[in-house]
């Protein structure tokens, strides 16, 4: 049977990999309209590109650069009916840790 050493430097890389995945996450949704995108589908679940595009005041192409980002990195996902593309939340984790940053008492 083989034994299993957790050394300090086995630790720093595990850590390392969660500093790295947090990073890419929070990369992922560091701006305005992403952030506004996930709380309006928290709010209101699964909705329409043109839907978003109203509820937001924002043009649609903006929308649908930032939709596209964040469903290619695991943020939302999509499904098309006919011409529509709905999105919805995938990881709605997410949402727990933008509370956290909410929470935050930082300067601004």
């Amino acid at each position: 049977m083989e034994i299993l050493e957790n050394t300090p430097k086995e630790r720093f890389q595990a850590s390392k990999q969660k500093m790295e995945k947090a990073a890419y996450i929070l990369k992922t949704v560091a701006h305005p309209v992403r952030l506004a995108i996930i709380e309006l589908l928290n709010q209101q679940g699964e909705m329409g590109v043109n839907d978003i595009c109203k509820a937001l005041d924002c043009e649609q192409s903006l929308i649908s650069h930032h939709l596209i980002n964040m469903k290619l990195r695991g943020i939302l996902q999509s499904h098309k009916d006919g011409l529509n593309v709905y999105y919805d939340l995938k990881e709605k984790e997410i949402v727990k840790l933008l509370q956290c940053i909410e929470n935050c008492d930082c300067n601004m």
